[in-house]
């Protein structure tokens, strides 16, 4: 059997906790309830190293940069650290390489504003966080603000809206990686029926 394609999720220091673990829980449950699809999906930090998220979670990733594999999706969330990252241009140079070799580079809240710095939105339709489309706009005038979006799907580039969205995101990318039956099974198989109580 052949080596499954490969989503990576991206965590820093100050990472927005749900960005990363509620794509995290969709892709992992699809990738591991059926690995017949031929996806797996990991985790990877700049060092490799432990990072501290937003609020205080500590995640300890898979891979750093060095030891990660080819990636064929890219997943990268959003909070306070992409700001920095925004103008780091080290960390926009690796976000050009992944996008170089990725067949989907995907971004959750304000990991938008990263893709923005690298170019990677130049003239495409995107959302973000609902305060950050500023930031946004600013990085580069060019993008399309759709703020009313749940996520945008621009063919080889994805962006959500903020926090939770990112389940809705990672949920239309087994859609678009396996199947419609496929996003729905897990779908009903992480219970994700959202109704408010507020």
């Amino acid at each position: 059997m052949s080596e499954p394609s490969t989503i990576g999720i991206f965590v820093f220091d100050d990472v927005e906790e749900l960005d990363a673990v509620g794509p995290w829980e969709v892709l992992a449950y699809w990738t591991r309830t059926w690995p017949e699809d031929g996806w797996r999906v990991v985790t990877l930090s700049p060092d490799g190293g432990p990072v501290r998220c937003a609020k205080g979670l500590r995640i300890t990733p898979d891979h750093g940069y060095e030891d990660a594999p080819a990636l064929d999706v890219v997943v990268h969330p959003g909070g306070r650290g992409t700001r920095a990252m925004t103008a780091d241009e080290a960390a926009l140079a690796r976000v050009r390489a992944w996008a170089g070799r990725a067949q989907l580079m995907a971004s959750v809240c304000t990991g938008a504003l990263v893709y923005a710095a690298a170019g990677l939105l130049r003239d495409r339709p995107a959302t973000t966080y609902w305060s950050a489309f500023d930031e946004l706009l600013a990085l580069d005038p060019s993008i399309e603000a759709r703020p009313e979006d749940r996520f945008v799907d621009d063919g080889d580039v994805l962006t959500s809206a903020g926090v939770s969205a990112g389940i809705d995101l990672a949920l239309h990318l087994v859609v678009r990686l396996a199947s419609l039956e496929r996003g729905r099974q897990v779908r009903r198989g992480i219970q994700y029926d959202p109704q408010p109580p507020c």
